[in-house]
């Protein structure tokens, strides 16, 4: 009877921790709910993807590079690179590396940059110019991929300098990053936005 007594004990304390884990594990399950809701706001574009050696002891060993540019259209974007063995891990591992380095840039209404801006990365430098609405995005290569991902609809920029994709967006990157809204610079001037066009 004793016996028969503790097992039940030992069964009711173990349905209670199941229990209990349960509502831990709703809890933990709601909150990888949200992440995946913050994710699927992201979008992912793979710029390039080359496989790359490494000379070590024993011979050459080789892998992938992938860059990924990951942005929201509303005004945050970010560069990433992934290595691994395989192309997939490679992915992985650049949107990662994307997320952790997102900056978030200044719009106008008319989906545009607020002024031109010149910005560098490695050997390659990249022009942008506001547009006025309806003229798109005119850029190429790796530049437009990261303007289109940042939710920039008008403007003009030119690649200035070496071709590498990588160094051409963390260029685009920089540029955006270096951004002041009209609201920025009037509060270091100590005037108001309308003095600004006075």
């Amino acid at each position: 009877m004793a016996q028969e007594q503790q097992e039940r004990r030992g069964g009711g304390s173990g349905e209670q921790r199941r229990g209990s884990g349960g509502k831990g594990g709703g809890g933990k399950g709601g909150g990888k709910g949200k992440k995946e809701e913050k994710e699927i706001t992201y979008q992912e574009r793979v710029i390039q993807i080359r496989r790359v050696s490494k000379v070590v002891k024993g011979g050459k060993k080789l892998s992938f590079r992938a860059i990924v540019v990951i942005g929201n259209e509303k005004g945050e974007v970010g560069v990433g690179v992934g290595k691994a063995s395989d192309v997939i891990g490679a992915v992985r591992k650049g949107v990662a590396d994307g997320k952790k380095h997102l900056i978030t840039i200044p719009l106008t209404k008319s989906n545009t940059i607020p002024h031109p801006i010149v910005g560098g990365g490695g050997g390659a430098n990249v022009m942008m110019r506001p547009a006025a609405p309806g003229t798109g995005v005119i850029a190429g290569g790796a530049v437009r991929t990261v303007l289109e991902l940042a939710g920039v609809k008008n403007i003009l920029a030119k690649q200035l300098g070496s071709g590498n994709p990588l160094n051409n967006a963390r260029a685009a990157v920089n540029a955006l990053k270096t951004l002041r809204s009209f609201n920025q610079v009037a509060e270091d001037r100590g005037v108001t936005v309308a003095d600004l066009f006075a």
